[in-house]
């Protein structure tokens, strides 16, 4: 699923259950030896997850340690993104050289629980979000902006080392033109905006999906050096 909302140069892969032939790499299982057991399984298939994509991008696969905020820590020369969610989990890796940052998110596709979307929505957000029920009413919008901030996140901490509030970012969703299953959405920044290689980076672009039982969105910051072939 993920693969059709990311785009070429990055790899994925995902699992819909827990593959028996799932292992850990030397540094990983203690990093949750506190975790109950459906936390282990998650995070033991989304490293699983993980080194398929580093396969596709030629790489050997290697262990997926975490950073200082729980973010994962990748092989030089990579960036990339894990998620999970019950009954999904994936990875999305691409080469540095071709794209900046990514990020992922999937979250089931049931209305947040009640309260929550006063927390992590800006009031605008939630105007817009009344206008998307009002034309589709069958898509939990709201669940698709918390994927959205989600994902923004990150893509964001691994660019800046820095934190990123729910408040920080104004999101706009915006529905498919052509399927309603897909679409985009834009995510400008709120707070001082950092440079990149000379560039103020204000805004993200990003792409969601949406099935019966799922909701995923997707980050890909290019560094416009890829080849298109």
């Amino acid at each position: 699923m993920i693969e059709k909302i990311l785009p070429d140069g990055v790899a994925s892969a995902e699992a819909f259950c827990d593959p028996p032939d799932a292992v850990l790499y030397p540094g990983e299982a203690e990093l949750i030896t506190r975790a109950v057991d459906k936390r282990r399984r998650e995070f033991r298939t989304a490293r699983h997850c993980a080194r398929q994509a580093l396969r596709q991008l030629g790489l050997p696969p290697a262990p997926v340690l975490r950073g200082e905020r729980g973010e994962p820590r990748w092989p030089a020369g990579v960036v990339g993104s894990l998620t999970h969610c019950a009954g999904y989990r994936a990875a999305a890796v691409a080469h540095s050289c071709d794209f900046r940052a990514l990020g992922i998110d999937a979250e089931p596709h049931q209305p947040l629980p009640a309260g929550v979307l006063q927390i992590i929505a800006l009031e605008r957000e939630q105007a817009g979000l009344s206008e998307l029920a009002t034309a589709d009413d069958a898509t939990c919008w709201d669940r698709i902006l918390f994927c959205a901030k989600e994902t923004l996140y990150k893509a964001w901490f691994p660019l800046t080392r820095c934190w990123l509030g729910f408040e920080d970012a104004a999101v706009t969703i915006n529905p498919g033109t052509t399927d309603p299953a897909h679409g985009s959405f834009s995510a400008h920044l709120l707070v001082g905006t950092p440079t990149i290689t000379g560039e103020a980076l204000t805004h993200f672009e990003g792409r969601w999906l949406r099935s019966d039982e799922l909701v995923i969105t997707t980050i890909a910051l290019s560094t416009g050096n890829r080849r298109r072939t």
